[in-house]
């Protein structure tokens, strides 16, 4: 048997910082550096804190009107007549959308424009589209729900 192919038998447990100069680690200032704020216990000093700058959010404009309570305006995913004559499903939804990649996002609310021609009879659910695009789709036997 030799001692280099024993298995441990302890281990070593962690330094406790700031427990005196005997406990071998973190006599005095522990760490620390010297005085300050931040060498004082519970240094409470936020994130966004610069230093007693003007905070950034002091520093940028007011959003004024009635918008200011929602997001940015969020405007609709559009997707042409055109691009809807490449789908061979009778039955549109947004995730049908989404997975033929012609829209980004399946939550926000997507439009159907007239650029194009229609060739397929479509029933689209959860969709709006502008005046000429819903007239050329009912004029093509689709609906819109």
């Amino acid at each position: 048997m030799k001692l280099n192919t024993l298995p441990p038998v302890s281990e070593v447990g962690k330094k406790r910082l700031g427990r005196g100069y005997g406990s071998g680690k973190g006599g005095h200032t522990s760490g620390r550096g010297t005085k300050g704020q931040r060498s004082r216990t519970g240094k409470g000093i936020p994130l966004w804190f610069e230093g007693g700058a003007l905070p950034l959010i002091k520093r940028l404009p007011f959003i004024r009107g009635k918008s200011r309570f929602g997001s940015i305006d969020r405007k609709p995913q559009l997707v042409t007549l055109a691009e809807l004559n490449a789908l061979k499903e009778k039955e549109i939804t947004p995730e049908v959308l989404f997975a033929h990649k012609l829209i980004h996002n399946v939550h926000l609310s997507v439009k159907i424009v007239g650029k194009g021609e229609l060739k397929n009879t479509y029933v689209l659910h959860n969709i709006r589209a502008s005046g000429p695009a819903k007239a050329l789709i009912e004029k093509a036997g689709g609906t819109l729900d």
